[in-house]
């Protein structure tokens, strides 16, 4: 089977995983471990998203960070581009982007230091395996090059699998939060 092929196979075991956790797991408890992995943080700039379809909704975690930091949301800019991020505030306006992922209707643009990162799988070794447009991969590699940068996994637990499929432009994410707890790669991401 080839790496496509791969991909495509656990993209669809992994949206089926996350789809039962949707209905069963604890949101509130996601939350509150990302919120708990994020520490008590002032004046950071800090990238969530909005959840689409089963995604776990890092919502919550979003607006208790507010209060003393600046949120702001991915917006696909084009294909084969690293995503730009646009302030979010609790309650803004919002608009479909791109995809169907909403984004604030105006706001500024920021350039965040700390990521939450929506994911369709996930490792023991915080691999990621995304939508396949590589949109976090590209992203993540221009604002590590710049400047420390944490990549903070958001999942339910029953989105791990064994055996993903990771090639040398996949970014490691630096920790992975769910409802169970917390993952953590064996050696420092590159």
């Amino acid at each position: 089977m080839d790496m496509t092929a791969r991909k495509t196979a656990l993209r669809k075991q992994a949206f089926a995983a996350r789809a039962r956790a949707f209905a069963t797991a604890s949101v509130d408890a996601a939350n509150a471990a990302l919120v708990a992995e994020i520490g008590p943080v002032t004046g950071k700039v800090i990238a969530g998203y909005m959840a689409m379809r089963t995604e776990l909704d890092p919502t919550p975690a979003m607006t208790a960070l507010a209060g003393g930091n600046r949120l702001c949301v991915p917006v696909i800019v084009g294909k084969g581009q690293p995503l730009a991020f646009r302030e979010w505030v609790p309650g803004c306006a919002m608009l479909d982007g791109p995809f169907g992922a909403r984004v604030p209707a105006g706001g500024a643009w920021l350039e965040p230091a700390i990521l939450i990162v929506p994911l369709v799988a996930f490792d023991r070794d915080c691999n990621r395996l995304g939508y396949g447009g590589g949109f976090y991969d590209r992203t993540l590699e221009m604002l590590r090059a710049r400047r420390p940068t944490r990549a903070i996994g958001f999942a339910y637990a029953a989105q791990e699998l064994r055996d993903l499929v990771v090639e040398p432009t996949d970014q490691r994410l630096d920790v992975v939060v769910t409802e169970a707890g917390f993952h953590r790669p064996l050696a420092a991401p590159g």
